[in-house]
């Protein structure tokens, strides 16, 4: 049985907005824990939930920035790649010139 309002189905998962737990009559004098103020526990809470809400921004950002080097390691690499393309074909047309004048000396 899923009604609102019983442990289940709470009217509010706020804790603050919750009716606090009293003992029933059933229950022996003492046995239930003493009401305290919860204000230095809230205020801790606020700071985690502070600090959790960060905690995606930070990890975004440092994500972003280790993309951002692979994204430039892989610009490099792809550089040096087209440079050594662009020198090996200078060293071929650079032989087929010597021997062509090669060939044109020997005519």
């Amino acid at each position: 049985m899923n009604t609102p309002g019983t442990i289940d189905r709470p009217l509010t998962h706020d804790p603050q907005k919750q009716a606090p737990m009293m003992p029933t009559a059933d229950e022996p004098a003492g046995s239930a824990t003493e009401d305290f103020t919860t204000r230095g526990a809230n205020d801790s809470r606020q700071n985690r939930t502070r600090e959790m809400q960060l905690i995606p921004e930070a990890l975004a950002r440092a994500h972003m920035h280790e993309r951002l080097r692979e994204a430039e390691r892989e610009r490099r690499v792809t550089h040096l790649v087209t440079a050594r393309r662009m020198q090996r074909r200078a060293e071929r047309a650079s032989r087929r010139a010597r021997r062509a004048l090669a060939m044109a000396v020997m005519q």
